[in-house]
């Protein structure tokens, strides 16, 4: 035998395709090997995902300790600044009564655009154009909102039926 020939070459013409059953060994360790890369691939996915939860776990602890330091700083620094907004409505010669009516409309009046915008967002989280797919695809029913969905195009009137008068 040379070089180039093998035992099991013996009746293969060069540049012939290889047995079937060869071909589906190949197939077969392809396969394996493409199942085994995704599977480390899905391993892979799965340890960064988890490292991903545990940072934001980590950062929203944080971040709402450092909210509540925001929330009573600032909400000690709004009533120092009413405060004196009242001290200085005083001294301009208005009574403690009306200077503190002023600022307590003040403060009402900014409660109510904080309600209503609050209201406004919470009305966006609702998920509405989400919902809407999610029923036109069958997958999400809701029979309260209804009114939500529009309405399903109906067929074009029946013409009237002829009148016996008319001629045919």
């Amino acid at each position: 035998m040379s070089d180039g020939e093998h035992a099991g070459d013996a009746g293969q013409q060069a540049g012939s395709p290889p047995p079937l059953d060869e071909s589906l060994r190949q197939v077969g360790a392809a396969g394996r090997e493409a199942l085994g890369a995704t599977g480390d691939s899905l391993r892979a996915l799965r340890a960064l995902l988890s490292a991903d939860i545990a940072m934001a776990r980590s950062a929203m602890g944080r971040a709402l300790a450092w909210t509540g330091v925001a929330v009573v700083f600032g909400a000690s620094a709004w009533l120092l600044a009413t405060a004196a907004a009242v001290a200085l409505m005083q001294r301009l010669g208005l009574s403690w009564l009306s200077a503190l009516c002023i600022a307590a409309l003040f403060n009402l009046a900014v409660c109510g655009l904080a309600a209503w915008r609050t209201a406004r967002f919470f009305d966006y989280m609702g998920l509405h154009a989400t919902r809407r797919q999610l029923t036109r695809m069958g997958l999400f029913q809701e029979d309260d909102e209804e009114d939500d969905v529009p309405p399903s195009p109906s067929p074009a009137p029946a013409p009237a039926p002829a009148s016996p008068e008319a001629p045919r």
